[in-house]
Parts: C-alpha cells; structure tokens; sequence
C-alpha cells in the first residue's frame, strides 16, 4: 500500500467513508467504528476475491461492530467468517457451513433451524461432533424454525430498525466531530460551533438511546 499511487489511496479510503479532510485524520483520533471501517478497508485494499475473517467482532462494541457489518456487506468479493457472533452471522451470512466429525458440509438452513437441530440431538442423546444413527425429523424441523421465525418477527424487526438509527447516528455523529476538530471553527463561527456542539449532545443521547434499544431486543432474541 505505500507504493501505492495516491489517487487510488484516497479513492479507497473516500469508498469507505472518509471523503475530503476525513481522510487526513490520525488512526489515534478515530472512533472504533471508524477504525473497524478502515481495518476493513486495508484488507479489502488490493481486492481480493475471498477474504477469511476469524472472530472478527472479539472486542468490538457495538458502534464498531455495525461499521464492519456495514463494511463486510458492501464489500463485492466473497468474505468467509469464523464466528461465534450469531447476530454477525444473521446479518452478513448468505450460506452457512458446518463443521462436525472432521469434515465441513453445507447447512441446510439457518441459525434458527442448527439451534433446534442441536437441542432435538440432545433430547435424543446426539452430541454434536459425533456419529449417530439418530436424527432429527427435518420436516418437524423446518415447521418448528419456520414457526419461531414467525414468532421472533417484530423482535428482528426492532433490531434491524435500531441497527439502521445507530449505523445513521454514527455517521452524523462523525461528520460533526470533523466539522468541530477545526480548530478555527470556534474563533471564525462560535454561533455555529455552539450550534453544532449542542446537535453533537443531541446525537449522542439518541444514540445512546438506539444502542439501548438494540441491546434490549437482541437479549430478548436470544431467550426467545
């Protein structure tokens, strides 16, 4: 990357979302969703056509992970996750894969549909990992997933809406601290830099306010 030319340095870094002065901003003075945003953009750099991500959202709080949820998804090659992060997996994965016994296979389903696979081997003395000659009725299966998914709706619902206000908030709230990282902002314009820092108070309080949302919805998910 450093030989790269500049033009297409910058074109990279405006793609993903650090047009005009942004990009002259230091790693130290990012947010983690920023951050999360240009690591994505560093391993997308030269376009490979795969790329494998192992627990990409260790760490991450949840600004950061919805900047790189919004990153994976808008990258056009293919991108391989290793994840135990089942919200990760619901937003970003097209096709899961299974890997048991050794081998990997294609799952024929979603998350939904392993949960209950994993709890009926269970009831039938199945572990996971292992060979049985018991299975799962796949047909009760699929109506018992395609029920829950039914039943789960307006939750998954809440949660894509308070991911949409975060991922809006997080971009409004990073437009404003590059219009007030000006220094001569307040000197020039203290009635729009007073302006400006009372929306940036206003941001912050509704993003609280989504990221609580969000938390509360995905906890009631995931003992639904």
């Amino acid at each position: 990357m450093p030989d790269a030319p500049e033009t297409k340095v910058r074109g990279r870094v405006g793609a993903i979302g650090f047009s005009g002065m942004a990009g002259n901003n230091l790693v130290k003075n990012l947010s983690g969703g920023e951050k999360a945003r240009l690591l994505m953009g560093l391993a997308t750099f030269s376009a490979p056509h795969l790329v494998i991500l192992d627990e990409p959202t260790n760490h991450l709080d949840i600004d950061s992970r919805a900047a790189l949820i919004e990153a994976i998804n808008d990258y056009p090659g293919a991108v391989m996750l290793v994840s135990h992060d089942r919200y990760l997996l619901e937003a970003c994965a097209d096709r899961l894969w299974l890997v048991q016994g050794g081998r990997v296979k294609p799952f024929d389903g979603d998350l939904d549909d392993y949960r209950r696979t994993v709890l009926a081997g269970e009831g039938q003395g199945i572990t996971v990992g292992a060979k049985s000659s018991a299975r799962p009725d796949p047909v009760q299966a699929r109506r018992a997933a395609a029920g829950k998914r039914v039943e789960t709706a307006p939750l998954r619902k809440r949660i894509s809406q308070a991911e949409l206000v975060i991922a809006q908030l997080t971009r409004q709230l990073g437009k404003l601290d590059t219009t007030l990282a000006d220094g001569d902002l307040f000197a020039r314009d203290p009635a729009r830099a007073a302006e400006l820092s009372k929306t940036r108070a206003n941001v912050v309080t509704a993003l609280a306010k989504a990221e609580e949302e969000w938390l509360a919805a995905s906890a009631a998910l995931e003992t639904a």
